[in-house]
């Protein structure tokens, strides 16, 4: 049976999808791009501030489940340059303890949801 996970906190899907899907204990993370909860307004101009708010969106979602960045067994980063790995990298690594980091993989793609730089899905275990 799947539970759905939505808070005020994140932004409100802008599709047919919910922000998760908890099954039993697994938890699924739609992907998050850099709006402002509050606002409604993309976060931009700043890959570091994009990411940060992205992660933001994530770890309000994970708090509305129960859960932390310490349940996170897997992300997917999609970007739209490459070149700003190591910027997202740097934000990202923030979030995480290096020895329990969670499996990932990074794509670059021709384009994103409101054409972001960054979008972040994750799925955690309790």
């Amino acid at each position: 049976m799947k539970k759905i996970i939505n808070t005020p906190n994140a932004p409100a899907p802008i599709g047919p999808y919910n922000q998760a899907v908890l099954v039993k204990d697994t938890l699924y993370i739609s992907g998050q791009i850099p709006i402002d909860p509050a606002t409604g307004e993309l976060v931009q101009g700043d890959i570091k501030k994009e990411t940060k708010q992205s992660m933001e969106n994530l770890k309000a979602i994970l708090e509305e489940a129960g859960m932390t960045f310490e349940d996170v067994i897997k992300t997917s980063i999609f970007i739209a340059d490459m070149h700003q790995f190591s910027q997202i990298n740097e934000v990202y690594g923030t979030y995480f303890d290096a020895d329990t980091a969670p499996a990932r993989e990074t794509v670059e793609v021709a384009n994103l949801p409101k054409f972001v730089n960054v979008e972040i899905s994750m799925i955690a275990v309790k």
